[in-house]
């Protein structure tokens, strides 16, 4: 009865966990590759974008493009997560990492929030190394 009642109570929280580390790991996978579409799929209503000093808030469509772009003229050929965490609320979430590309490396800053059961990415940071 103790290992149900442990289950019960623990299954949600890890469950939450997998939930956030897949989407983590989606969006290296999408960053990586330069897909921003694949990307996009995490985006909130309105995220801020910023490629280095141009920094703004768009709409998830205009967000894709932007991104979209930046890609074009930067192809990715890897990303590499350097450091993660959460607030103590556990209601954000960050990333930094590290992405290699055809013009260099930039340093990549992701901030997601939960909203609606699932995490958004709510500001998205390109800044050249």
């Amino acid at each position: 009865m103790k290992n149900f009642l442990f289950v019960f109570f623990l299954a949600p929280f890890l469950a939450f966990t997998s939930i956030e580390e897949l989407n983590l790991d989606a969006i290296t996978k999408a960053i990586s590759s330069g897909n921003a579409d694949a990307l996009g799929q995490y985006f909130d209503a309105n995220v801020e974008i910023a490629v280095m000093d141009k920094e703004e808030t768009y709409s998830k469509a205009d967000a894709v493009k932007v991104v979209k772009d930046f890609f074009a003229k930067n192809k990715p050929s890897s990303f590499k997560q350097v450091h993660q965490g959460a607030s103590k609320g556990q209601d954000s979430q960050y990333c930094i990492g590290n992405m290699t590309a055809t013009s260099g490396t930039f340093r990549v800053y992701i901030y997601l929030k939960s909203g609606g059961g699932k995490q958004v990415i709510q500001e998205l940071r390109f800044d050249k190394e």
